[in-house]
């Protein structure tokens, strides 16, 4: 059973929290982060410091962003979350509280220390009530369905009598105790396995196909720089949104996987044709779980599906590695390419909780009036 905390103030059965304004993340605080995602009630590689630091630096210009640390009675870090404000819910123009969930970031579960879920949540309405500067209501995106996060969060806003509606949606993922073949054979028709077999052999005929994991720091560079090319040689290059095309990213893109790398986390493949880069994998382990961050490959070979032959590569790393539990794709909602892949899905949610205060619990009961009446109209429509 889930013991909910009362709400009084910032200090609820002595956690405490704390809210700040942030352009970076202190030394100090960077170390505790290290520590408390080694004991995070669910893994979340995008909200860990190695992740968060470079993404501050480099896509957080032109908003305020604050960090809300929650600390137990002895001063240990129990919780951290990003906040920003944003002036729009859906396409309602309405101010509120949100977590900050930047457009490389595919996941938006706050790190928060195992055991500690109801008291982190707890804590946080407790400061944003009070908060002059937080207006509406809180809206958090990015959390895994029935997780402990997301149970944590409806708890809570359930004992205080406030409601905590939802929004679904699913992505694939990779969840699976068969062996690599025999989860092919159940998930992938036996054309489509012939198929690639074939498209396989054909590759094959141009030259040699080797597959390899990046293993040595001094070859980040050049797999970095091999990635930003291939990526940017493609449609994301040409509709603007590789990371090669804006010098910003370029950086992120460099300090993100120097970080995961220092940190253990990285999980970086490729597979080349006679020592050139035709496809390319970077994925973060954060052991029971893991994300399939970026994936580039070569279009000019799109005949033989080299984006799918290196997931084909990919899949036997994910299901007989003792450590990983799951693999997340997070991928849009029916991605055709790793759907046809992969058979299961993680359901992904956001939650919205009003705030203390008449003004605000006006605003987001028009919200919601808003989005039920929309809701309704897009049934009408599509009956």
């Amino acid at each position: 059973m889930l013991l909910v905390p009362d709400i009084t103030n910032s200090v609820v059965n002595c956690c405490t929290a704390r809210v700040a304004a942030v352009g970076t993340v202190p030394a100090a605080l960077a170390s505790e982060w290290r520590d408390l995602a080694q004991h995070a009630s669910e893994p979340n590689a995008f909200a860990e410091s190695w992740f968060v630091i470079p993404a501050l630096a480099t896509l957080g210009q032109g908003r305020v962003i604050r960090v809300i640390e929650v600390r137990d009675a002895v001063g240990r870090l129990a919780g951290v979350m990003l906040l920003t404000l944003d002036g729009r819910y859906g396409r309602i123009p309405v101010r509120h509280v949100s977590n900050w969930t930047h457009f490389q970031c595919f996941m938006g579960t706050p790190l928060v220390r195992r055991g500690d879920e109801a008291y982190f949540w707890a804590a946080v309405l407790a400061l944003l009530d009070q908060s002059d500067w937080a207006p509406g209501f809180l809206s958090v995106s990015g959390l895994l369905e029935d997780g402990p996060i997301h149970q944590a969060l409806k708890a809570t806003a359930t004992h205080v009598g406030r409601p905590s509606p939802t929004v679904h949606r699913a992505r694939a993922a990779l969840m699976s105790d068969l062996e690599p073949e025999a989860y092919l054979s159940a998930h992938v028709r036996p054309k489509k396995r012939k198929e690639l077999r074939r498209l396989a052999k054909r590759l094959g005929d141009l030259g040699s196909v080797t597959f390899s994991i990046l293993e040595h720091a001094h070859e980040i560079t050049e797999w970095c720089d091999a990635f930003l090319a291939l990526e940017a040689s493609g449609w994301k290059g040409s509709r603007g949104s590789a990371f090669a095309n804006a010098p910003a990213t370029i950086v992120f893109f460099r300090q993100v996987v120097e970080g995961a790398f220092a940190a253990g986390r990285l999980d970086f493949q490729r597979l080349d044709l006679d020592g050139r880069a035709i496809a390319m994998l970077v994925n973060f382990r954060t052991p029971p779980g893991s994300w399939s961050f970026k994936i580039a490959y070569d279009e000019e070979l799109a005949r033989f599906s080299p984006g799918v032959l290196i997931e084909l590569e990919n899949l036997p790393r994910v299901l007989e590695d003792p450590e990983i539990e799951w693999m997340d794709s997070c991928a849009i909602e029916d991605h055709p390419m790793i759907n046809s892949l992969w058979g299961e899905r993680r359901a992904i949610v956001q939650v919205s909780v009003p705030l203390s205060g008449v003004r605000r619990r006006t605003i987001f009961r028009a919200c919601r009036a808003a989005e039920t009446a929309s809701a309704a109209m897009r049934r009408a429509l599509q009956s």
